[in-house]
């Protein structure tokens, strides 16, 4: 099979060599639990509170708020109304690549409908400002004397503090930032750096063993009744019980997921199935969460007996009735499963949700987000192309959002952050996103997705920092575009060599995914529901992590349907096999003596193996080590990447993207629909023959020993008897030389017709000429 040519230059994974702390011990460097990113300057003014503030307006009071001013930048606090003693508590960084001016200019004002009065101001000599670095304590803040315009002496007192720091002073996240003075008030929550952490989720099963002294509304019939069970937006039933009495039984299994803290309760209908669209409510029973049992294992719990309840309208108002139906429940919290909340293929934890079944971690992962760069236009702006980029980071449980960098496509952020590892085989998700929402409210507009990157800890050498550039491909209907690189510094500090060697003997998952297996529908439909969970969990924080935002980051949409996608795993599967057929086309040039040395050789090794067959497996293990000792010498140097040739992304035809990102259901015209659906058909015809061809071969292996063609099977069953008295009488060791001698035989003794076996194995009957 011919190899796929490299991708283009463009989409290219670059190793880079930022200048950040790691491995080196220079004095002007972060401390070492900052060391992933470079070190940004920034001018810190915290302004505390003032006191003796006089009095600017006809009424005597005055209404302050600070101005700080450094430059052009200028930041504002909010503005207290009458009062002479205001506390503010506001920090303000200025970034000192931009800082252009000497001095910084601290201004008290009155605010006033028509123009602002000065109270007093505050100067500094930015030369002369201390610097501080992490971890030394916070510096303390002080009282400055209020000066007017002339220099002189003014009423009032204002508290500060004012410090040189870096990016690394626990004052950052929550400053106003002088690269965002353009962003309202109401936006600038929308545009720092959080922490966010998953909702802990649970599998709640229930299992519906019975009800009892059920009362139909119509007696003369036999009730068909089934159980539904509503939790939130989640709704399942059961099926119709077999026994058709008002005692029915199911003894079936319900599973739900659900998050702490639990926010709905169970809520369980015991109906029957009156007409072809009409069900009677029976009964219900309300059951909350909070009382149900949780278990870490696979032992069973305690069933219990619930009264079901009925509402009935008498003189026009719903009264509810108590009466002797009850339903018979076992229900646990399953503790002892994964709650798989994103796709398989890229899952981040594999942890069970109880914390007592959690082992030691065993290392850290550390990933510093330096920079963008080259990002494209996502929006427009006063008549020009926009862009406002943060950064996303998802591992386990653990959120990470960068701050906002506003109007740049050269954002550089250097955020540092640190997650525990449980398990190496685990892939951290890192997207970069658009803001959307700069200037408050939620509005209509979505954060556009600008790409993602995905590094599986596996793939990382222990200890070993990675610096490199990562193409940022989007796929769009339009087709494949770069939309930027995003340039990271990754570590993953092993903490146990020996805990981290034995996890790649452990199962994946927890026991209990063995022990009592879910299945295939039962875990998509479970993972569809964790998702939407989780996304609608993490879009009420303050501020959101938005929707489309943690649903791109978990792929929700990768169970769709995508031609393009169908063929990157076809061409993928060619690639796998691409190996055994290599290996099949050289022991055909062995068989043909294409180079006669070469075969002789084989000749020579294959009479040792068969004398001395004791040397078969070591030989094998032997050959496959000098394999794997030899490909170390070009063994990947970097982390895998965004692959747009493997993914077919820059082949695939304009159609395939269109209904890649088409609707669901569709919102095409129904002739495109039509054309989409016969090459569904068509494709789906060609997969229905290589089955049907498989299953000929399989039945003409039945048929051997059926006797469906008597004549065949006699002359088989002859055959065996023959085979056995032979091989009785004759070493093992003859027949596999001869036999071998045979394969290897000179083509002078071949001829081109097929083989007797095979002729005799195709004229074996199967059961396709029973098929309609």
């Amino acid at each position: 099979m011919m190899q796929k040519p490299p991708q283009s230059v463009d989409f290219a994974l670059k190793q880079t060599s930022p200048n950040i702390g790691a491995g080196s011990v220079t004095g002007d460097k972060l401390s070492s639990t900052y060391d992933l990113v470079e070190q940004m300057q920034y001018l810190y003014v915290r302004v505390v509170k003032a006191k003796d503030l006089p009095g600017k307006d006809v009424t005597g009071g005055c209404d302050p708020f600070v101005e700080v001013k450094l430059g052009n930048y200028k930041g504002v606090t909010k503005h207290f109304g009458k009062k002479s003693n205001p506390e503010w508590n506001q920090v303000f960084a200025f970034s000192k690549e931009r800082i252009q001016a000497s001095v910084l200019e601290v201004y008290v004002k009155d605010k006033d409908v028509v123009a602002d009065d000065l109270i007093g101001r505050v100067m500094f000599d930015v030369n002369e400002i201390p610097r501080r670095v992490p971890p030394d304590s916070p510096l303390a803040p002080q009282w400055y004397r209020l000066e007017d315009r002339k220099g002189d002496k003014a009423k009032g007192e204002l508290m500060l503090a004012v410090w040189m720091g870096t990016q690394a002073d626990e004052a950052f996240p929550d400053a106003w930032h002088s690269d965002a003075a353009s962003v309202s008030p109401d936006g600038i929550a929308n545009i720092r750096s959080k922490v966010y952490l998953s909702p802990k989720l649970w599998y709640v099963r229930v299992n519906v063993i019975e009800a009892q002294d059920l009362v139909p509304s119509d007696k003369g019939r036999f009730p068909e009744v089934f159980v539904k069970a509503v939790l939130g937006t989640q709704a399942l039933r059961t099926r119709i019980s077999p026994s058709k009495t008002i005692n029915p039984m199911w003894n079936e299994d319900l599973m739900f997921v659900v998050a702490e803290p639990f926010e709905e309760p169970l809520v369980l209908s015991v109906e029957d199935r009156v007409g072809s669209n009409k069900d009677e409510t029976l009964g219900k029973c309300v059951i909350p969460l909070q009382i149900v049992q949780r278990r870490l294992d696979h032992k069973p719990v305690n069933s219990r007996w619930y009264n079901l309840e009925k509402h009935v309208m008498v003189d026009g108002e719903k009264k509810e009735m108590k009466f002797a139906s009850r339903i018979h429940l076992r229900m646990c919290l399953e503790g002892g499963y994964h709650v798989l909340d994103e796709s398989t293929h890229y899952s981040s934890d594999l942890r069970p949700t109880a914390k007592q079944l959690w082992k030691p971690n065993i290392g850290i992962l550390e990933l510093g987000i330096l920079s963008a760069q080259g990002l494209m236009p996502m929006k427009t702006k006063d008549g020009r192309g926009t862009t406002d980029a943060y950064c996303v980071a998802k591992y386990g449980q653990k959120w990470v959002r960068t701050r906002t960098i506003v109007d740049n496509f050269m954002p550089r952020w250097n955020e540092q952050y640190t997650w525990e590892v449980f398990d190496p085989c685990t892939v951290i998700t890192i997207g970069v996103f658009d803001n959307g929402h700069m200037h408050g409210g939620s509005g209509g507009t979505k954060d556009a997705r600008i790409g993602k990157v995905r590094i599986r800890l596996s793939t990382l050498e222990a200890d070993r920092v990675y610096t490199h550039s990562y193409p940022l491909p989007v796929l769009h209907s339009s087709g494949v575009k770069k939309t930027g690189e995003l340039q990271l510094a990754v570590r993953f500090t092993c903490s146990s060599l020996i805990n981290m060697l034995h996890m790649y003997s452990q199962p994946s998952l927890p026991k209990m995914h063995y022990i009592h297996p879910l299945s295939v529908i039962q875990l998509d439909s479970l993972r569809h529901q964790a998702m939407q969970i989780v996304s609608v969990r993490l879009s009420r924080a303050e501020p959101p992590l938005r929707k489309e935002v943690v649903e791109y980051m978990i792929d929700v949409d990768s169970h769709m349907w995508s031609m393009r996608r169908s063929k990157a795993n076809f061409f993928r599967i060619m690639g796998v096999l691409g190996g055994m057929i290599a290996v099949g086309k050289w022991f055909d040039q062995i068989c043909n003596w294409r180079n006669p040395i070469t075969t002789i050789l084989i000749h020579i090794l294959f009479i040792i193996l068969v004398l001395y067959p004791e040397l078969i497996l070591p030989t094998v293990f032997l050959y496959l080590f000098l394999i794997g000792v030899w490909n170390y010498r070009w063994r990947p140097m970097h982390p895998p990447h965004m692959d747009t040739r493997l993914s077919h992304a820059d082949a695939a035809h304009p159609d395939e993207r269109d209904e890649e990102f088409d609707t669901f259901p569709t919102s095409r015209p129904s002739d495109i629909v039509r054309m989409r659906y016969d090459r569904l058909r068509s494709i789906a015809g060609r997969v229905q023959t290589v089955i049907g061809d498989l299953a000929t071969q399989g039945e003409r292996f039945q048929s051997l020993l059926s006797w469906r063609d008597p004549r065949a099977t006699t002359l088989f069953v002859t055959f065996c008897l023959v085979a056995a008295v032979i091989l009785y009488f004759t070493p093992f060791q003859v027949v596999a030389l001869l036999t071998g001698l045979y394969v290897l035989r000179h083509p002078r003794f071949r001829h081109k017709l097929p083989l007797v076996p095979l002729n005799f194995f195709r004229r074996l009957p199967a059961r396709s000429d029973s098929m309609l």
